[in-house]
């Protein structure tokens, strides 16, 4: 068969499969073709070398092989509990081989007095014991079945419907053993061959034979090692391609000028000194609006770094080049933190700013819009609202994205069409993303970091403490409020839940209040159910002082700055992610004061949830964090529009495998700087499977 076609053959075409089987594969595993089945890959191997005896067995064991003889097979019961009950014997004991399911089918293949290896996991009754559901081989004139030539047996993924259907990991190692014979010599390479003589990278027809049947562990190693460098290799290369395109079809407004709003802002109204990240950020971003390409440039900054004002001195930029600006935030409080805040930091300077969102009165969105595309509104900050098609600008030079990961990408995407030609795009985000990720992810993209916080900040001490103790956090806090301090309570539920046993918001402030009681203390409430004029008043009343402690969901974990507040307590906090962990605890610590967490759970936690506090406990470094996050969740799909969950890489992890994921990226760059369009005849294969994916929506490209 040609090596072409042969990996996209339908799995149809396998001997021994029924219609109703084929069904089976597509709809559970997903599978569709021999390629499909290849890439199905084990997600364990059982070391199948040693044979115990039934005297070694002990209810702890996982699996294990034994050799003996199978005799008195009977069906037992009767109606729904009916199963099939076979002896089985070696030399030191003997113990019940038992079936539920595939009672008949069973019953014809299996004889008494034959010679079997099973293998199956230990079940204990009394002093007997018992596997259900055996695996089975039978040992002909005494000679081992061929199996046995590779103990190391894969285990494969397996859901309920192909288990009660007899599709279990025997039956799929038979497929894919089919497949490897048929496709001996017409399983296509795709590496090219300096890159695999490169990193000695066995081929790919023998690591997917030693992936699926490996004769030892070493042999597996390679195999594996070889399948993924392929697949970050191609995801790198994928990223380069696009990146060069975008450059070289892209063309940005050019921003020639640094003027007057920008040199009078720097000189005179700067509210406090930049840190030299800040510095060194403002001047990559110089850099990029006067090359006359379009600037992607993602900036990340922990909470509290002052990315706010880079936004901000990157907008006068625009406005020194007759352009406008944008800044959407995912939040109406957010976007009306950042319209006052750059009110405030811009003072008496003739900028027009101004703010819309979803409450904007119908008038004032009339005036807006009117003053905007006539080119009067130049700095336009809002939510969504600004997506919208009657948003219509004068001229529009440049867009900033706050909080980007809450906005869906195809959402965001509409951005570009606000500006012709497309506008610049600037990215911040207060959940930084760990060096490996965002080279992967934002691989088509400049990317800066601010990792300096302003002088005076001091890092927040935080501690987990287990609700028994809460009554000597709680005096803590009381000395804390006696200082003329603020706190925040946050809690993961407005009502109480049935089917969560959490802290709910109401309960919650009765539970503070029992604690800090009227009038002596003053306590607000903020959660997401409330109209924005009730949460905006709630708000100010805690940012003035008037109230001391604000109870709230996590409706404050972003734009809410209150130098004040000195203590943040996280109730259930095993509850949270590590990311919105962090996010909140960065509504502390904003002020010269020392500032504080408290992580708050029951005694009983899961090993994920206690890792998460420990880390919390452990690092205020939000690249650490998200390095942890990632390893616990999983880091989202890169080119598509899914943020949470896996990639879609098969076997590949990008924090467990960063080295061959450096050695991939560096490949792929070396590759395209030689041949940037694949021209070259060694680079066919690679350039046909990447045309092969342009029917997909790449993502990647829109911020």
């Amino acid at each position: 068969m040609d090596a072409a076609v042969f990996l996209d053959t339908p799995i149809s075409r396998l001997q021994g499969i029924s219609p109703e089987r084929v069904q089976l594969i597509q709809k559970e595993m997903e599978v569709f073709t021999y390629g499909d089945l290849l890439q199905y890959f084990p997600f364990r191997y059982e070391d199948r070398s040693r044979i115990y005896t039934i005297s070694e067995l002990h209810e702890s064991q996982a699996g294990v092989t034994l050799r003996g003889i199978i005799s008195d097979i009977r069906v037992a019961g009767g109606g729904r509990s009916q199963r099939l009950v076979a002896r089985f014997s070696d030399s030191s004991g003997d113990i019940e081989l038992v079936w539920f399911q595939g009672i008949n089918w069973i019953s014809k293949n299996i004889s008494a007095g034959g010679e079997y290896l099973i293998f199956g996991k230990p079940q204990q009754f009394g002093r007997k014991f018992s596997i259900s559901h055996p695996e089975l081989e039978k040992i002909q004139d005494g000679k081992m079945p061929a199996s046995r030539q590779h103990p190391l047996m894969a285990v494969y993924p397996m859901t309920e419907a192909m288990r009660r259907r007899r599709m279990d990991h025997k039956a799929i190692s038979g497929m894919v053993k089919q497949v490897l014979q048929l496709g001996e010599r017409s399983i296509p390479e795709f590496l090219p061959p300096a890159v695999m003589q490169q990193h000695r990278l066995m081929s790919r027809a023998e690591a997917y034979r030693h992936v699926h049947v490996p004769s030892d562990l070493l042999k597996l190693e390679e195999a594996r090692r070889r399948l993924k460098f392929e697949e970050l290799f191609l995801l790198q290369l994928r990223i380069f391609r696009l990146r060069g395109v975008q450059q070289r079809s892209v063309q940005g407004i050019p921003f020639p000028h640094i003027g007057a709003f920008f040199n009078d802002f720097y000189a005179h109204r700067l509210p406090f000194r930049l840190t030299e990240a800040q510095k060194q950020v403002l001047r990559e971003i110089r850099k990029d609006l006067g090359s006359g390409r379009q600037m992607n440039r993602l900036l990340q900054g922990d909470v509290g770094s002052g990315k706010t004002i880079v936004a901000l001195m990157s907008m006068l930029m625009a406005l020194d080049n007759d352009c406008q600006a944008a800044l959407m935030a995912p939040t109406e409080i957010l976007a009306y933190q950042h319209y006052e805040s750059i009110c405030d930091m811009l003072g008496d300077m003739n900028v027009e700013v101004r703010l819309l969102t979803g409450s904007t009165t119908k008038k004032a969105r009339e005036e807006i819009l009117e003053g905007l595309a006539g080119g009067r509104v130049q700095i336009l900050i809002g939510t969504h609202a600004l997506l919208e098609s009657d948003v219509r600008f004068h001229r529009l030079g440049l867009v900033v994205i706050d909080e980007q990961h809450r906005f869906g990408v195809a959402q965001r995407s509409k951005l570009w069409e606000k500006g012709n030609p497309v506008p610049h795009v600037m990215v911040m985000t207060a959940t930084p993303i760990p060096r490996t990720l965002a080279m992967t992810a934002y691989g088509d993209l400049d990317h800066s970091v601010i990792n300096e916080l302003p002088q005076g900040r001091k890092p927040i001490r935080t501690v987990h403490r287990y609700d028994h103790e809460r009554a000597g956090f709680m005096q803590f806090i009381k000395e804390e409020i006696a200082k003329g301090r603020q706190v925040y309570f946050v809690f993961p539920l407005i009502e109480e839940s049935p089917k969560l046993e959490l802290k709910n918001l109401m309960d919650g402030h009765d539970m503070v209040s029992s604690w800090f009681p009227i009038p002596q203390y003053q306590i607000g409430i903020v959660h997401g159910r409330m109209k924005a004029a009730e949460k905006d008043a709630e708000m100010m009343r805690f940012k003035k002082g008037i109230t001391q402690i604000m109870v709230a969901t996590t409706v404050i974990e972003v734009g809410v700055n209150v130098p004040n507040a000195s203590v943040m307590v996280i109730e259930d906090a095993d509850r949270f992610g590590l990311s919105q962990l962090h996010q909140l605890r960065g509504r502390v610590g904003r002020g010269s004061e020392q500032s504080y967490c408290i992580l708050t759970s029951k005694a009983e936690l899961s090993a994920n949830a206690r890792r998460r506090l420990q880390t919390m406990c452990s690092t205020n470094d939000g690249f650490e964090i998200a390095r942890v996050d990632m390893e616990l969740r999983g880091p989202g799909d890169l080119e598509g529009t899914r943020q949470s969950g896996l990639l879609d890489l098969k076997l590949s992890d990008l924090i467990k495998d960063e080295p061959l994921l450096m050695q991939a990226r560096d490949t792929a760059a070396q590759l395209m700087q030689a041949d940037p369009d694949l021209q070259k005849p060694e680079h066919a294969a690679l350039l046909q499977l990447l045309f092969s994916r342009q029917g997909r929506t790449v993502w990647s490209r829109v911020l």
